[in-house]
């Protein structure tokens, strides 16, 4: 044997000797899934694809101005600021985040929320934080195409009584292509007062 013959079978040798060291780290194959893992599977894929829902918040998508009307005494005028608002749609669709910047008492004031649909919970959701609170603010809602309106209902602990908690109902309603309202209701003592609107106008 010649030495090219030596070196070839050499080498040979040496890529058998790695084709079965391939062979032997190759991962086994994953086992079958079970009639309740595809199940799971498919459900999973049903209320993670955005729907209609998630379709019609694309509405709130893009630039406004605003206009707020805030209650603190009834038998007051509200106090009234303007600001910007931004809509965008994230995550594939699934939600959007609003951002707003203005001003509150003479304050700077931002904040930001988000407009989603829960295909699991069948329900619209909102959620708000901002400048002037260490709070999360969440409710849930319905629509009603009658008058092209969402009505959420969440809660929160009273500013002079952390303890007791404040019912809050939210009307967002679309009264034309450029614009939409704000309207928030706290009951106290049995009552449910008007405390703040928010006009929206699209730039």
């Amino acid at each position: 044997m010649n030495r090219f013959t030596t070196v070839a079978v050499s080498a040979l040798t040496a890529l058998a000797a790695m084709a079965a060291q391939a062979e032997e780290k190759k991962p086994a194959a994953a086992p079958a899934m079970s009639a309740e893992q595809q199940a799971q599977m498919a459900a999973f894929e049903k209320v993670s694809t955005p729907g209609p829902e998630h379709e019609q918040l694309n509405y709130f998508v893009g630039s406004w101005t605003a206009k707020t009307q805030v209650w603190q005494d009834p038998k007051a005028p509200p106090e009234e600021t303007t600001g910007t608002s931004k809509g965008a749609a994230i995550y594939g669709g699934r939600y959007v985040s609003i951002t707003y910047d203005g001003s509150f008492s003479g304050q700077p004031f931002t904040g930001q929320g988000l407009f989603g649909f829960d295909k699991l919970r069948g329900k619209f959701l909102n959620t708000w934080t901002d400048s002037m609170s260490t709070s999360f603010w969440l409710a849930w809602g319905d629509y009603d195409k009658a008058t092209n309106a969402w009505t959420f209902h969440g809660e929160m602990p009273d500013l002079l009584k952390p303890k007791t908690m404040v019912k809050v109902r939210q009307v967002i309603r679309i009264h034309d292509p450029n614009r939409y309202t704000f309207d928030w209701y706290e009951t106290r003592g049995g009552k449910e007062a008007h405390t703040m609107n928010i006009d929206y106008r699209r730039q």
